[in-house]
């Protein structure tokens, strides 16, 4: 019988390699990326199984990396292992298309059985938090007042603005005209209500495209 396929992606080199000798002892890793923009391309050349993906990337996150993935192969079941313990992310992630979540401090004990999990069709979230993931999740669904949505486009622009990058670097990561990019940034800014790029950059980490 053919071991499930898994693909890694973390962009941290050390934890990579841990991870990949851990998932090697009882799955086929058929590739480790470093980014949410090889992921996405990754998943659609290679058709893995599971997608094991770490939240924060640079370039495109490992959130917005989830949404993309679900789109192109619904299929794929997606785990996010990562350090970040908040419910809300948790429910985030959940919300993007995550059949799992994991912490990497407990990766050696649960990441096995996540996968397992998730692969029937369940969804996994590590005990740790997993009570208060679904109080989260229950709140939002009740909420009257909903966050401002942005577009997939437009969270990509954010990440790179608050990243720090140029408009003329945005236009040549997303392969758009700096005219282009200019114009997701104005509409974010009427959206989110923003007056400054500095007010793009504290939404940016609000809804976690980059860390503080």
């Amino acid at each position: 019988m053919a071991k499930t396929t898994v693909l890694l992606a973390d962009d941290h080199a050390i934890v990579s390699q841990g991870l990949e000798s851990l998932l090697r002892e009882s799955f086929d890793l058929v590739g480790s990326v470093r980014d949410g923009r090889a992921l996405v391309a990754t998943v659609a050349e290679l058709k893995p199984d599971v997608v094991v993906t770490d939240i924060s990337m640079p370039g495109l996150n490992g959130l917005e990396a989830i949404r993309q993935i679900k789109k192109i192969r619904r299929s794929t079941r997606v785990i996010a292992l990562t350090m970040h313990s908040e419910p809300t992310l948790v429910a985030e992630a959940l919300k993007a298309g995550a059949s799992g979540y994991v912490l990497k401090s407990s990766a050696v004990e649960e990441l096995e059985r996540a996968i397992h999990e998730v692969l029937l069709g369940r969804t996994y979230v590590t005990s740790l938090i997993a009570k208060d993931v679904f109080s989260v999740l229950m709140e939002a669904g009740s909420s009257a007042s909903p966050e401002p949505q942005l577009t997939a486009r437009q969270r990509e622009v954010l990440q790179l603005i608050g990243e720090g990058r140029t408009m003329k670097e945005i236009a040549s990561a997303l392969n758009i005209s700096p005219r282009t990019a200019e114009s997701h940034k104005y509409d974010m800014m009427q959206t989110l209500g923003c007056k400054t790029t500095a007010d793009l950059i504290r939404h940016a980490v609000k809804l976690r495209l980059v860390s503080q």
